[in-house]
């Protein structure tokens, strides 16, 4: 891929970094597909489709999408993948990356970004847990409703995702 291409698919890619973990992220899609008819996960009109490919090499899970741009508009071939973001621990890097040549149009980048927003609005967010240790006047005691530590979550691992496509 010449540089002039790869700056041209990044301008046209979508990404979002949401608060979620990245093993709850890849959960709840695989836990989707597994439910949905033929592994299509239908948002809107656009379709995610089984299966999820783990990459062990770099992490990334990567997705095929099929994005719907319109009644008249055949799908677009596209790719989600699905990072690990690097700070804070508990975020996810999402990027939708076209597979075939895209005309930037209005309705191609109102799709990309809708189906992405109704993804990142479909997952389960990530409630940072709270630190018991030092709680400000301003905040209710343990009694008064703070989780227990046992009801804390701490997630680790941390990677930047990788962007080239393949």
């Amino acid at each position: 891929m010449s540089g002039g291409t790869g700056r041209a698919v990044s301008r046209l890619s979508f990404r979002r970094i949401i608060d979620t973990p990245f093993e709850t992220c890849v959960a709840a899609l695989e836990n989707w597909q597994r439910t949905e008819q033929d592994g299509e996960l239908r948002i809107g009109q656009s379709l995610l489709r089984a299966p999820i490919e783990h990459d062990r090499d770099s992490g990334t899970c990567r997705i095929d999408v099929r994005l719907a741009r319109g009644p008249m508009r055949p799908l677009l071939r596209m790719r989600l993948n699905i990072d690990r973001w690097s700070w804070p621990s508990a975020r996810t890097a999402l990027e939708l990356i076209p597979c075939d040549r895209v005309r930037p149009t209005a309705a191609y980048f109102r799709s990309g970004h809708l189906l992405l927003d109704s993804l990142t609005h479909s997952v389960p967010q990530h409630k940072p847990a709270q630190r018991l240790d030092h709680v400000p006047a301003s905040q209710p005691t343990a009694r008064q409703g703070l989780p227990r530590p046992s009801e804390q979550s701490i997630h680790t691992q941390t990677r930047r995702p990788d962007t080239a496509c393949s």
